[in-house]
């Protein structure tokens, strides 16, 4: 029987497992980077620092098609590192620095 400690454990390491494979890929790992500062994004209808930077300039900025940058924001999404935000027909992303920082812990107890 597998003990609630041992779970939480292999719980831990499948979300890390998952977080690495999300940030395996330069561009995504360069997305999270700029997303620390929204503000270095293009302006837009609504404040990125409000709610996200909008998928058209992240994609712009990472020099991919929109099918592209979709998946790579999909990816980070799951992976718990980004949030969504619709506004209209426009998707917005932003950090999730809760997550990023129990990321942190994570790695620092694993190590």
């Amino acid at each position: 029987m597998l003990r609630y400690d041992n779970w939480m454990q292999a719980a831990e390491a499948d979300h890390l497992v998952a977080v690495f494979k999300a940030l395996g890929h330069p561009t995504r790992l360069a997305i999270l980077g700029w997303l620390k500062d929204p503000a270095s994004f293009p302006p837009q209808d609504r404040p990125a620092e409000e709610v996200g930077v909008c998928l058209k300039h992240i994609q712009a900025r990472a020099e991919v098609s929109q099918s592209t940058a979709s998946q790579f924001m999909a990816t980070l999404q799951r992976a718990n590192l980004v949030t969504c935000t619709r506004v209209g027909q426009w998707s917005h992303y932003q950090r999730d620095e809760t997550e990023i920082a129990l990321l942190r812990h994570l790695i620092g107890a694993s190590l």
